[in-house]
C-alpha cells in the first residue's frame, strides 16, 4: 500500500503534467543551489522547475497519459513544467545549459507530443509567440495595402486609357 505522502506527491505531479502545455526533463547533477535559483529565474514566469523523484514522476506522467518519457527517468531528474509560451522557457534552458554544462536537457513533451533534446533546442531557436503574431499582422497589413493600391489604380488607369482613346479618336477625326 502506498504511503499517503507519496500518493499526494504523485497526484500533484500528475496535475502539473495535465495543466502544463509542455514539460522538459533535465539532469541537474553538479549544479549548486544558487545555480538552480538562477535557472528558475531564467525560465520565466510561466514555468515551474522542480527536482523530482524518478519513480513517482514516472507514475504521475503515466497517470496523466504521458507514456513517452519513461526512458528519460534515470539519474537525478528535474522537470520544468511550462504553462505559458514554451519558446521562452526553452530559450532559458538552452542559454543556461550553454553557461552551465552540468545541466543536461534530456527531452520533454509539448502538447502530448514527445520531444528530443535536439527538438527542444530547435524550439528555443524559434521567435516568441508575440513576435510571430506581430510578423503575421504586418504581412497581412502589407497584403491589404497592396490590394487597396491595386483597386485604387484600376479606375485611374481606366480613366487614363479612356482619355487616351478619346484623344486618339479626336486626332483621327480631325485628320480626315
Amino acid at each position: 500500500m502506498a504511503r499517503p505522502d507519496k500518493a499526494a506527491a504523485v497526484a500533484e505531479l500528475a496535475d502539473q503534467f495535465r495543466s502544463s502545455n509542455a514539460a522538459v526533463l533535465t539532469e541537474y547533477r553538479g549544479l549548486t543551489v544558487t545555480q538552480l535559483k538562477t535557472l528558475r529565474r531564467s525560465l520565466g514566469e510561466n514555468a515551474q522547475y522542480a527536482v523530482v523523484k524518478n519513480t513517482l514522476t514516472k507514475i504521475a506522467a503515466n497517470e496523466a497519459g504521458i507514456n513517452t518519457l519513461d526512458d528519460l527517468f534515470a539519474g537525478p531528474t528535474a522537470v520544468a513544467f511550462i504553462t505559458g509560451d514554451p519558446v521562452e522557457s526553452a530559450k532559458g534552458l538552452r542559454d543556461f545549459a550553454k553557461e552551465n554544462p552540468n545541466l543536461i536537457i534530456k527531452g520533454g513533451v509539448l502538447d502530448g507530443k514527445a520531444l528530443s533534446a535536439d527538438e527542444i533546442k530547435k524550439l528555443a531557436d524559434l521567435e516568441s509567440r508575440e513576435v510571430l503574431l506581430a510578423k503575421l499582422a504586418g504581412a497581412m497589413k502589407g497584403k491589404q495595402s497592396q490590394t487597396a493600391s491595386l483597386f485604387k489604380a484600376l479606375p485611374s488607369k481606366f480613366v487614363r486609357t479612356a482619355e487616351a482613346l478619346r484623344a486618339k479618336q479626336a486626332e483621327q477625326g480631325g485628320a480626315e
